[in-house]
């Protein structure tokens, strides 16, 4: 009884320190923080694809899946994290590589729930030909509680809940200020007209994310010299094992671990950083081993609440 008990807490603690906050950080300027790291697939581990950019504690949001504004709260010295710049009334940035469901469900929550914090300003939204219209149909929604918040009891203020959208039309510089340049460029994901990555340059780091993408030129070109990659992957081994409708739909789609591989050869960024995870099957080891048969370089697999 007293073994069974003491392997209890074994596995407990194991379980914990798994799925804990991992801090790779080596500045104290710029931090990237892993919001999301999930795929469509509802896993409880992994919240929807997002990730935030901290640049002298000033957030820039990229994507927001499912649970990201909580994953953001959990990180803030609101809720005992370490960071004051994500308490959530402070998200007034934010950039969208495209219109996937998983990559967008949690924009009425990026929308409302700072708001409600106390945020005081539009939302800025950069992202693709598209984002005004869906931007347009949430506000109208939740126009009742919207209405409601301002006029009723509460009351909250009148310029929290706005959005100001920002269609990228073309590549190039889309946004800048005192702390980011903001370049997006196009990547190829299957047939979306408008997929996009960013390549973000704060003072000491420059930072590429690479969105849901296949290889394709554009990645190739922006991730030169990168001191990190943020890049979406699927398991080759999990890859071998579809049938050919699948094959065809990930191959035009999404980057294998192989073929992550052979782009880091090209570019050699510092670190790569593994998120938007399909493992089918595989594991974490098993997707570096996999991008380790032909690449050396360092590679961590990302996990939500992980710093960079």
């Amino acid at each position: 009884m007293k073994t069974k008990y003491i392997l209890s807490i074994f596995v407990f603690i194991f379980s914990f320190q798994a799925f804990a906050q991992r801090d790779f950080s080596d500045s104290k300027i710029t931090k990237v923080i892993l919001l999301g790291t999930g795929t469509p697939n509802p896993s409880p581990d992994h919240a929807g694809s997002s990730l935030a950019i901290l640049v002298n504690n000033t957030p820039y949001i990229i994507d927001f899946g499912a649970g990201i504004v909580r994953n953001a709260a959990a990180i803030s010295t609101h809720w005992g994290g370490p960071f004051e710049g994500m308490n959530v009334k402070n998200i007034k940035r934010a950039f969208l590589t495209h219109l996937h469901s998983d990559h967008t469900v949690g924009y009425p929550d990026l929308i409302l729930t700072p708001w409600v914090m106390g945020r005081n300003a539009p939302l800025e939204v950069y992202g693709p030909e598209g984002i005004q219209s869906m931007t347009d149909h949430i506000l109208e929604a939740y126009k009742e509680d919207i209405a409601y918040r301002i006029y009723g009891d509460e009351p909250a203020n009148n310029q929290g809940w706005r959005v100001n959208a920002h269609e990228i039309i073309k590549e190039g510089v889309i946004f800048q200020d005192e702390n980011v340049k903001v370049e997006a460029f196009p990547v190829v994901h299957g047939s979306w007209p408008n997929a996009w990555g960013f390549r973000f340059t704060t003072p000491d780091k420059v930072i590429v994310v690479s969105g849901d993408t296949k290889p394709c030129p554009k990645i190739e070109e922006y991730a030169q010299g990168a001191d990190i990659l943020i890049h979406e992957v699927y398991s080759q081994a999990g890859f071998d094992k579809k049938d050919p409708f699948w094959k065809n739909y990930h191959s035009k789609n999404h980057t294998s671990t192989y073929e992550l591989a052979d782009l880091a050869n090209k570019t050699q960024p510092r670190i790569i950083v593994l998120t938007h995870l399909l493992f089918w099957g595989s594991s974490e080891e098993d997707l570096l081993n996999e991008i380790a048969e032909k690449y050396k370089g360092k590679v961590y697999v990302g996990r939500d609440l992980d710093i960079y």
